[in-house]
């Protein structure tokens, strides 16, 4: 566990703020503002938490000797960039997720550790069996998150059974929408074979396979995962990730995930204000919270205007709501227009049509930007039909409904989406990860490397943010930017160029975008007077060093409403 995880961790009593000097200029080798009228300075002031003004430190000497501030010069080397934004993510999975080893195809760095990723078949079974060799028996069964059958060929409940026999094994995929167990794992946990035909659609008792639906239905079993203390350590891992990628500000995308939404609202709250190194975490409820625990649209706003009452600076529920549209990109059940999947099977669809409109034009009627998680084509139209209905029943000028993953779309449907007024909130990851593996049966060699097609909506001027959705991809937005830019996928191979995004819309995308598709932008996303002084202060500057490097650049700290938080 890093430094910056165990500080965390130790610290859940309540901090005072720290007192700011009245006046502090920080300096740095280049501070990007992302603002058009001055791009490019060398030093800020930065007063009670907010940004006083941006210039050198010749330009501002009247006001450095007026106010008497203070000049820190520790970042006289670095860069200065907007504090990063990651407009998508989801802190209760890694809270839960990295109480367990990684065994993913991708490489992942954390808090707890170094999981190398495991590409085949073979590599996934040696390193698997080797991890449960050394699981200590216990009441808790032996978990690892990261399993995908298109790299570690198809694992079901009799092939753990038969190498795992006496030890409980769960291997949680990749999508986390699914989980698979042996028989130890749920003898273990209690489920039976009754329980799983009671489930219906979402349980396969023969595979010992729980999706979508029928994940959530077995996650009370697995309460163990939010014990005060497993859980505030997983807390503490997801902050440090914060931290050590530069993010100052986070949206949690799906608030009430696993069906406890004031638990889960209280223990991030509690988590991430107890924190040493301060942050800014947006909550947003998710429409399946609700519909599966019954309420209408109108109760479920009532609930939310509940929660808005104890929002403070740092952790908030703010005015957006997140509709579901199709399943899981790495589960192969997003919805795909003609022709289809290729092998001919299916997604799903995460709602009924009528139910998510329902919803959508009872915070739309509110006053709430929308979000919807919307993956393959087919799911796209349903946005698009959903956006159509909403304008035409209650226009409005600025509504910036965005359109969440934007895993697969057409040229046409992006033209849509910019005709709209709708805005994307992209993740990348998807194109480096997963485009070679779906070019096979399942999208073919024509959509496969169209995946994410950034390119296009830059072209047409649609506003774009890139998002992590921890832990779908790394918590970096310095990744996302690399991946973007690059198009680069897992194996090294470069397709699909024209989709790229140019590097600076990349940056925007990270900063001052993503806080204009989070509504933030009046007080975030850019360094100009007047707005809060978050700070991002990388080793390198991200506009200039090769592309194959942006990922890699060293994240030297951040600057929080003013006040400095070393790495």
């Amino acid at each position: 566990m890093t430094s910056i995880a165990i500080k965390l961790l130790i610290a859940f009593s309540l901090l005072p703020m720290a007192v700011l000097a009245d006046t502090v200029v920080y300096t740095a080798k280049t501070i990007r503002t992302m603002e058009p009228a001055l791009p490019l300075a060398s030093a800020v002031a930065v007063e009670d938490g907010r940004v006083v003004a941006v210039g050198t430190l010749d330009s501002l000497a009247p006001l450095i000797e007026d106010r008497d501030a203070r000049i820190d010069r520790r970042f006289d080397a670095d860069i200065i960039l907007p504090g990063f934004i990651d407009p998508h993510v989801h802190p209760s999975l890694p809270a839960v997720l990295t109480q367990f080893p990684f065994l993913a195809p991708d490489d992942w760095s954390l808090p707890t550790g170094e999981f190398p990723g495991a590409t085949t078949p073979a590599d996934y079974q040696r390193e698997l069996t080797r991890l449960v060799a050394n699981y200590k028996p216990s009441s808790i069964p032996f978990i690892t998150w990261g399993y995908h059958p298109l790299w570690h060929g198809e694992i079901w409940r009799d092939t753990l059974n038969d190498w795992f026999s006496d030890t409980p094994v769960m291997l949680w995929h990749r999508s986390f929408h699914e989980l698979i167990g042996n028989d130890a794992a749920w003898e273990t946990l209690g489920v039976t074979e009754a329980m799983a035909s009671a489930i219906g659609e979402g349980a396969d008792w023969q595979r010992g396979h729980f999706y979508e639906g029928g994940l959530k239905a077995v996650v009370p079993k697995l309460g163990f995962l939010f014990a005060p203390d497993r859980f505030m350590g997983g807390m503490a891992n997801f902050l440090a990730m914060m931290q050590e990628s530069g993010v100052t500000t986070a949206a949690d995308m799906g608030t009430g995930i696993f069906g406890n939404p004031e638990q889960e609202i209280m223990s991030i709250r509690m988590a991430a204000e107890a924190s040493p190194v301060p942050s800014r975490i947006i909550l947003t409820p998710i429409i399946l919270d609700f519909v599966a625990r019954g309420l209408t649209p109108e109760q479920a706003l009532q609930q939310i205007r509940g929660w808005q009452s104890s929002n403070t600076d740092r952790v908030s529920v703010g005015n957006h709501f997140k509709l579901m549209l199709d399943g899981a990109i790495f589960s192969g059940l997003s919805q795909m227009g003609p022709p289809g999947y290729l092998d001919g099977h299916h997604g799903v669809w995460m709602l009924d049509k009528d139910t998510t409109q329902a919803f959508a034009n009872t915070f739309w009627d509110a006053g709430f930007q929308l979000h919807a998680h919307s993956n393959g084509d087919a799911a796209t139209a349903r946005f698009i039909d959903i956006l159509e209905t909403l304008l035409a029943r209650n226009p409005k000028a600025d509504h910036r409904m965005t359109l969440e993953h934007f895993a697969y779309s057409t040229e046409d449907q992006n033209r849509k989406l910019a005709a709209l007024g709708a805005t994307v909130s992209a993740n990348p990851y998807y194109h480096y990860i997963l485009s070679e593996m779906y070019s096979g049966p399942w999208l073919g060699p024509d959509r496969a490397p169209q995946m994410v097609r950034l390119g296009s909506l830059e072209e047409k001027g649609v506003p774009v943010a890139l998002h992590s959705d921890s832990p779908m991809a790394p918590l970096s937005p310095l990744t996302l930017m690399w991946t973007a830019t690059s198009r680069e996928t897992i194996s090294g191979t470069t397709w699909g160029e024209s989709e790229a995004l140019s590097r600076e819309a990349a940056l925007r995308a990270i900063t001052i975008d993503a806080a204009w598709v989070l509504g933030l932008e009046d007080e975030l996303g850019s360094i100009r007077a007047g707005k809060m002084a978050d700070f991002t202060v990388l080793a390198a500057d991200p506009m200039t060093v090769p592309v194959k490097d942006i990922k890699s650049i060293t994240v030297v700290g951040t600057v929080f409403a003013g006040e400095a938080y070393e790495n």
